[in-house]
């Protein structure tokens, strides 16, 4: 057979100078700057510092939220940021930076919070200045969905070796069971709790803390007066915590919410009796073949959950291989309700039930956000752990601001690791003149264009004061 050259010949040495990687990380790092980010941390953790000479902690807060963003998994991955210190800079070390996590306990963790909050602030206004004042919306069906929408969820992390509360999860495997809060408008991790692996899946108390939490998050001029929708599977459907996202409207907060809701015997005879089906539609607004949608408000007792609950369900053809219960199997259809208090005039059933099913995103953001972060733990102390996560999260926001200030059409709906392919790990050749560093990055790559206008736009950006 004969050999075929398809590629150039090369002579591997290793002299280069002047060559790094993982350019495109530094935007990631001036970002955290620009949004006042690594100055609120500095600030949050200035208590910690043990001596003016060395690493700020907040600084190293950043560079490890910039090392997850960047597809870090191991706080030894803070070598890639270390070792190429004439673009990123004093980096701290791999027993500094364990120093650091071992340090943030419950209170200093709940000031970093509120920083980020305040770095949040600056991002939107930023937004708003450079992308004019109306914010990212969802929209569902071809619809727009008003306001903000938080979707909550839980996942299982799988951890491979014995690590403080992982135990054995409801699926059988063993490891930590995190409860978790996006937004969809935008991507960002409002907020995270660790829990360990046999934590409950509808547990109120701990959906009552990472709601709160979450709007906190939210800009106290956005929080109030703009409508939230809160989205769960069933697990976010308990009277308690339903009673809670009710009695924020107390406190002037217009949120409401779209639940999963379990299928009891009661609500098997509501189906039954249940008349004036409609076609469904997906999230993209067409039509569903075999899918059919109604509403049963009025034919289950409504004992126990907020005054104004509407149940809807939607019935379909299953799959094949699709699990079914008893009662579905008998009727040849698969049934999901959900309980919702948006109130009538707000949208038919059909858009109700479909705004509900667009909660699934949130499916891939957790999948995503195991990518960067959350989907493997470092240490085998807990609260290290849930220091990590709150870095990922942040890492996760730097990466969603990154993509509605800096980035435009498909790279700025991309994924995080199309992103890394693309943009963050680009090589580039830095030069020194005139006093001034310069990063040039080849001509021929696809996406250099995309790249350097990321980082005018990020030079344009106007600057918190102080």
């Amino acid at each position: 057979m004969k050999a075929t050259a398809t590629r150039p010949k090369i002579m591997v040495t290793g002299g280069g100078r002047g060559v790094v990687g993982h350019a495109g990380a530094r935007l990631l790092a001036d970002l955290a700057d620009a949004t006042g980010l690594t100055s609120v941390f500095s600030q949050a953790l200035s208590g910690v510092r043990q001596r003016q000479g060395g690493h700020d902690p907040g600084r190293i807060a950043v560079d490890l939220a910039v090392m997850i963003a960047d597809g870090g998994e191991t706080i030894a991955d803070l070598a890639v940021l270390r070792d190429q210190g004439a673009l990123f800079g004093p980096v701290a070390s791999d027993p500094t930076a364990w120093r650091l996590l071992s340090q943030l306990d419950e209170t200093l963790l709940a000031q970093l919070r509120v920083a980020r909050a305040q770095a949040r602030e600056v991002a939107w206004a930023q937004h708003a200045e450079v992308r004019g004042p109306a914010f990212p919306q969802v929209s569902v069906a071809g619809r727009q969905v008003e306001g903000l929408v938080l979707d909550i969820d839980a996942t299982i992390v799988i951890c491979h070796s014995e690590k403080e509360s992982a135990t054995r999860t409801w699926k059988k495997t063993f490891g930590y069971h995190p409860l978790l809060c996006f937004l969809d408008n935008t991507g960002e991790a409002l907020a995270g709790l660790l829990r360990e692996g046999r934590a409950g899946s509808n547990t109120t108390t701990d959906h009552i803390i990472v709601l709160e939490q979450a709007l906190a998050q939210i800009p106290d001029t956005v929080r109030h007066g703009t409508p939230i929708l809160l989205r769960s599977d069933s697990a976010g459907s308990s009277h308690g915590f339903l009673a809670h996202i009710r009695a924020l409207r107390a406190q002037h907060l217009d949120v409401r919410f779209s639940v999963g809701a379990a299928i009891t015997e009661a609500v098997r005879a509501a189906i039954e009796a249940a008349t004036g089906w409609v076609p469904a539609v997906d999230t993209d607004g067409d039509l569903r073949e075999h899918a059919e949608v109604c509403e049963i408000t009025g034919l289950i007792d409504a004992a126990g959950w907020p005054p104004g609950t509407r149940f809807l369900v939607r019935r379909e053809r299953p799959h094949p291989g699709t699990q079914l219960s008893l009662f579905d199997t008998v009727h040849g259809w698969r049934h999901q309700v959900v309980a919702t208090d948006t109130p009538p005039g707000n949208g038919g059933i059909q858009h109700l039930e479909a705004r509900h099913r667009a909660h699934a995103r949130v499916e891939d953001r957790i999948r995503t956000g195991k990518d960067t972060g959350f989907g493997r733990f470092p240490s085998r102390v807990f609260a290290i752990n849930q220091a990590w996560l709150h870095l990922a999260l942040t890492g996760i926001d730097l990466i969603a601001w990154t993509q509605t200030l800096l980035l435009h059409g498909d790279l700025a709906r991309a994924e995080p690791k199309k992103l890394r392919y693309r943009l963050l790990h680009v090589a580039a050749r830095l030069t020194r003149t005139a006093r001034r560093t310069h990063l040039a990055i080849t001509a021929d790559w696809p996406w250099t264009d995309a790249l350097t206008s990321a980082f005018n736009r990020l030079a344009a950006l106007p600057r918190p004061a102080g």
